[in-house]
């Protein structure tokens, strides 16, 4: 006995060994990450064309309703006014307006056969170019992950930062989308061109300030909206028209532009104040603000 056990421990002798847990392969474990990921951006691409596939749908049924055709006669009248003012050559502007695509391709060398590159044809109208795309830039503090991505596809620039509406024109003709915005957006971007240059340079399609003069009282539009008090007598404004299909998506826009005439009849004194706009005391602000800047 005392020889088996001397046996037993010896140098090199077998023992029973004690079962092993089992553990995954460190290499499989990445793959599984990998999956997921790769599933998660399978995903992310077919939300993508589902937006995209609605957008030229939605694109589609616009151009093809009366609203498009009623809409072009305003837009159309204005911007002839305001190529008019700009001494720019004709078609210039209005050609610059054109037809955005909401294609899934921001490739703008596609060529529709028999058209002219850059151009794409408007039913109902001659054609116009399109803005190109890279030339447009575009905001709103509540975009999602999914719509920056559909937007950048299309090959538009989404702001990293929210501006709060103060965007110069920095010298060059340009056209503000803005519908349904607060007032305060419409505010800041007045002051953020605030002269008689950058203002007749400017196109901007949003709520109706006529209709913002009678909803306001006007000692809170003197007070709390400043620029649209002093600009309302320098501007022109044309209505888009209202149609039963649009209503909720169309309705109080306006296209506003400045004619040089009208501003250089506002007081001389209109120019010299060019204090940026705080609302500390506005109530119903309406906008989200930018939490870094300083206010």
């Amino acid at each position: 006995m005392a020889a088996a056990a001397a046996a037993a421990e010896a140098p090199g002798s077998w023992r029973a060994a004690a079962p092993r847990k089992r553990r995954r392969s460190a290499a499989r474990r990445p793959r599984g990450r990998e999956a997921a990921a790769l599933g998660r951006e399978t995903q992310t691409e077919a939300d993508r064309a589902v937006v995209l596939r609605r957008l030229q749908e939605a694109a589609e049924d616009l151009l093809l309703s009366d609203f498009w055709s009623l809409a072009l006669e305003t837009i159309n009248s204005c911007l002839t006014k305001h190529l008019e003012q700009l001494k720019a050559p004709d078609g210039t502007l209005l050609e610059a307006l054109g037809n955005l695509h909401l294609n899934s391709s921001p490739d703008e060398s596609a060529v529709t056969p028999g058209a002219i590159p850059g151009e794409t044809l408007v039913p109902g109208t001659c054609r116009w170019k399109c803005i190109p795309r890279r030339h447009c830039w575009v905001y709103d503090p509540l975009f999602s992950q999914l719509e920056i991505g559909v937007l950048n596809s299309l090959g538009l620039t989404v702001l990293s930062e929210n501006e709060e509406g103060k965007r110069s024109v920095d010298g060059e003709p340009t056209i503000f989308y803005m519908p349904h915005c607060g007032t305060a957006l419409y505010n800041n971007l007045l002051w953020s061109n605030w002269s008689l240059d950058a203002l007749s340079q400017m196109l901007l399609i949003g709520n109706s300030f006529q209709g913002l003069e009678e909803r306001l009282l006007g000692r809170i539009l003197q007070k709390n909206y400043t620029y649209i008090a002093k600009i309302l007598k320098g501007l022109e404004e044309l209505e888009l028209p209202e149609t039963s299909q649009y209503t909720d998506v169309f309705n109080d826009t306006s296209i506003h532009w400045f004619p040089v005439q009208k501003l250089q009849q506002l007081p001389t004194d209109t120019w010299a104040f060019q204090e940026e706009p705080d609302y500390q005391d506005c109530e119903d602000l309406e906008i989200i603000r930018n939490k870094t800047r300083d206010h």
